[in-house]
């Protein structure tokens, strides 16, 4: 044999004993995928994941475009601004907002944990290592099998919201995460499947109508684009091509600031717009919610051409019953063509259109996390006060326990609240505004998130209510000098009768010029605001003007 022959054989024995050179770079399914992956691949990745739904989701689809124009509506802006909210939503002023999901489990940070534990260097991230170990290891996914909601009870739920007085319960279908509260034929990952086992959404719908209170569902699905996006920065399991149907797309979210939408740069395609549209028309017809609420990416530019359809194919359902509500944020509708709604913050004054806020009893989060701190139910109650005066609705949030308990100190709150409705609701349901919101020094901070802003109320400030022939004035506070004195009553007015919703007390009044003098007696029991009824037969039923 040839020396080179030898040699030969030798580096083919070689070749056989080591590993091929492609062997050696292969990559973990976890490794960082954010500058290999183009946005389109991304999007493919999750696509694969989902493909044995696509005949579902293309059903979904045909049934939308088939019925979207069945009705006065049709899937084009113009059509959707004649929209006007229904008469049950205007009259029921305070609803219930819960936000439950997986997020509950670690109960740290907010109910953002599922993204931050991915942003490297966050306070979430590194609670995450230290009480985790590596996200490669055990990423969000690994939170599903410990959210067992054992002793949750959608009953016991509904007559906690009916007491609170609550008209309306709005459960979060699903949170950006991606895990989906109800059962969907979509998605693998619902806790229908994993986790509680349990369609959570159809037994709270149930229980809630039992209480004969509206049922909504929120959707937060269209942020789920990006939600994940730190995950392929780092060594982590949202790189896994397995649990792409979990993690979504994940793509980088190109965007300096979150108030500017058309600013936002984000992959968006369009088999994810129509994902969207299939699951939002699922929740449709499969719950019938009488109100769905989105945050706020709905707005993105590349929304436009499908929120139409997804509008027009509700509110001809709406139509056919006694109405039904869509809420938006920022300029994500034009005008009119839904509900304004105004996160954690306030109106200035008397809106043309029904519009909401909603906000959390809890300083912190919107789901259960541990060691939060809550408002008072005095503070609430001036909301609802300030925001029903000025033509609006209160929805109040919760956020229960992995378990499916109502921490303690929320159930007080709700209850507290509820107390207080059961003596003073005539002056929140069923009432319009009248001609000024109120009076008094306190001004509220106008915009989204602005609540911490505002100054706490004093005695002498009122929020006006009415009522066909009578006004109401709500104090937010007892004043020490056994009078009450409302500048915005006029002689011409012809105020009448006075009573103290408290304890049903007629009081005594003297009409001056510069107000009306209420003379009070002891302090009622009661606390956070105090409400007086004062005939006034000119008032209007429609709109509170004389």
């Amino acid at each position: 044999m040839k020396l080179s022959t030898i040699a030969s054989a030798a580096l083919i024995g070689l070749s056989c004993q080591l590993p091929s050179q492609a062997d050696a770079v292969s990559p973990s399914p976890t490794s960082p995928t954010a500058g290999t992956l183009t946005p389109r691949q991304a999007d493919q990745a999750w696509q694969d994941a989902a493909a044995k739904f696509a005949p579902e989701r293309s059903a979904i689809l045909s049934r939308v475009a088939g019925h979207m124009d069945d009705g006065p509506f049709h899937a084009d802006w113009a059509s959707l601004e004649t929209y006007r909210s229904p008469g049950w939503y205007d009259n029921a002023k305070f609803g219930i907002f819960i936000h439950w999901g997986v997020y509950s489990v670690p109960a740290f940070g907010s109910e953002w944990y599922p993204r931050l534990m991915y942003q490297k260097g966050s306070t979430e991230y590194l609670h995450q290592i230290a009480t985790y170990g590596a996200l490669s290891a055990f990423g969000y996914k690994d939170f599903i099998p410990l959210f067992k909601a054992q002793r949750f009870d959608a009953s016991t739920w509904a007559a906690l919201f009916k007491a609170a007085g609550a008209r309306y319960v709005v459960p979060v279908a699903e949170h950006h995460d991606g895990f989906a509260m109800y059962d969907s034929k979509l998605s693998q990952w619902t806790a229908a499947q994993m986790g509680p086992h349990k369609d959570i959404i159809g037994l709270l719908e149930k229980a809630v109508r039992a209480q004969g209170l509206r049922f909504g569902v929120s959707s937060h699905r269209a942020e789920h684009d990006w939600f994940f996006d730190g995950g392929r920065h780092v060594d982590s399991d949202v790189n896994d091509p397995r649990y792409a149907g979990l993690y979504g797309p994940a793509e980088d979210h190109l965007s300096k600031d979150d108030q500017k939408l058309a600013e936002d740069w984000t992959y968006v395609s369009q088999a994810w717009l129509d994902d969207w549209l299939a699951r939002t028309a699922e929740l449709i017809d499969d719950y019938h919610p009488d109100m769905i609420y989105f945050d706020w990416w709905i707005g993105h530019p590349t929304f436009r051409n499908t929120l139409p359809k997804m509008l027009a194919y509700y509110y001809n359902q709406g139509a056919k019953r006694d109405g039904v509500v869509v809420n938006y944020k920022l300029g994500d509708f034009p005008e009119g063509a839904g509900v304004l709604d105004i996160e954690r913050g306030q109106l200035a004054g008397i809106q043309a259109r029904h519009w909401q806020t909603d906000t959390s009893v809890s300083d912190k989060s919107w789901g259960y996390v541990d060691g939060d701190t809550y408002k008072s139910p005095t503070v609430l109650i001036h909301l609802l006060a300030d925001v029903v005066s000025k033509n609006g609705n209160l929805m109040l949030n919760i956020g229960p326990r992995a378990d499916g308990t109502i921490p303690d100190a929320e159930r007080d709150i709700l209850l507290a609240i509820g107390g207080w409705l059961k003596v003073n609701g005539q002056a929140i349901y069923d009432t319009r505004p009248w001609r000024v919101f109120g009076e008094g020094p306190t001004e509220v901070a106008s915009g989204s998130f602005q609540d911490i802003k505002t100054k706490p109320y004093t005695a002498d400030d009122f929020r006006f209510t009415t009522r066909p022939g009578a006004l109401y004035a709500i104090e937010l506070g007892w004043p020490d000098n056994a009078e009450s004195v409302i500048h915005s009553i006029k002689p011409s007015d012809h105020a009448g009768a006075v009573t103290l919703l408290a304890d049903g007390r007629t009081l005594k009044t003297t009409q001056c010029a510069d107000g009306l003098h209420i003379h009070l007696p002891g302090k009622p029991s009661g606390e956070g605001a105090y409400v007086f009824r004062i005939a006034m037969p000119g008032i209007d039923s429609s709109n509170g003007n004389p």
